[in-house]
């Protein structure tokens, strides 16, 4: 158990996700400059970390992401892969193994971004360390996010989150019937722990 403890909660540190990136408008075709990037809490909003990234895709043989974050200056070298049905898919390459990964990770201690497969055992995601409760309550939370943003992050407050602009109504009702779900779990939960402290009181 104590070997379990002294890993790293992935989550705990820095996240760098080249699709969001990408949709954000970092690194337009042709494009070199430094851009300011943020990570917030996702609940709060608040600002735990920022820096600069330059990311410069004007060359496929040659694309790269530089970032300075404090101390820590790295730069990224991308791959464009094709795909299935026609177009291309960006990736980083991480650059501890080589491989392509779409996510990279700073974990608390780290000097560099790289591949969760680079810090092994050493680090485990959030949900590793949760409760079957909590794990339920982050996933609802995650969609609600994703949904209608931070007013709707609450599982409490009954409302709900609204069709995003361009979503398939399909897609929507998907993930409103996910978020759901999860929050039936967490209400078992909570009803199972009432139960368990009333017999305790009795």
């Amino acid at each position: 158990m104590g070997r379990w403890r002294d890993r790293v909660r992935l989550e705990d540190g820095l996240k760098l996700d080249l699709n969001k990136l990408l949709r954000a408008g970092y690194g337009k075709m042709g494009l070199c400059c430094w851009n300011k990037i943020q990570w917030t809490f996702l609940a709060t909003g608040e600002v735990i970390a920022s820096g600069w990234l330059e990311m410069d895709l004007q060359y496929e043989d040659d694309a790269r992401a530089v970032i300075r974050l404090g101390e820590i200056t790295q730069t990224l070298r991308m791959r464009r892969e094709p795909r299935q049905f026609g177009g291309g898919q960006w990736y980083f390459l991480c650059p501890s193994t080589g491989r392509l990964a779409s996510v990279l990770w700073l974990p608390p201690g780290a000097s560099r971004f790289a591949s969760r497969q680079t810090w092994g055992r050493r680090v485990a995601y959030g949900s590793q360390f949760q409760t079957p409760h909590d794990r339920a309550v982050s996933r609802a939370q995650d969609i609600r996010m994703r949904l209608g943003g931070r007013k709707y992050i609450s599982l409490m407050d009954g409302l709900t989150p609204p069709k995003p602009k361009g979503m398939h109504w399909r897609t929507y009702d998907r993930l409103i019937a996910k978020s759901e779900a999860y929050e039936m779990v967490t209400t078992f939960h909570l009803m199972r722990a009432v139960a368990r402290l009333k017999r305790f009181a009795n």
